[in-house]
């Protein structure tokens, strides 16, 4: 009855993201997240919950999912404050939530196989 509906939660720390600073772990970060994200959380004074948050995002993605993806392949954006996920070369449509409280990123979507 539900083969094509999913559900995932992922809930981050942002200090994991604070002890990795963006500027002496390019690298990591570009592993994770896209030059679009990368710069939409660096325009904060500080970008930390934002990565957090995104990562929340992806991490709740790939949970909900019946198959698997990498995290890059998961991008990330905002309209009007609401997040948007959107899946390249996967057939899904995602309903996204994150919030934020001070130190933790917590991040639901609900996916739906087309």
């Amino acid at each position: 009855m539900f083969d094509n509906l999913g559900i995932g939660i992922d809930i981050v720390n942002v200090e994991q993201f604070r002890e990795k600073i963006y500027s002496k772990n390019i690298t990591f970060y570009e592993k994770i997240f896209s030059f679009d994200e990368i710069e939409y959380c660096l325009k904060f004074t500080d970008p930390y919950p934002h990565f957090a948050g995104k990562f929340a995002l992806k991490e709740a993605t790939v949970k909900s999912l019946s198959e698997k993806i990498l995290l890059r392949d998961i991008e990330t954006s905002h309209l009007s404050s609401k997040p948007i996920v959107k899946l390249k070369n996967h057939n899904y449509k995602l309903l996204a939530s994150i919030s934020n409280e001070k130190e933790i990123a917590v991040a639901v979507i609900i996916s739906f196989k087309i």
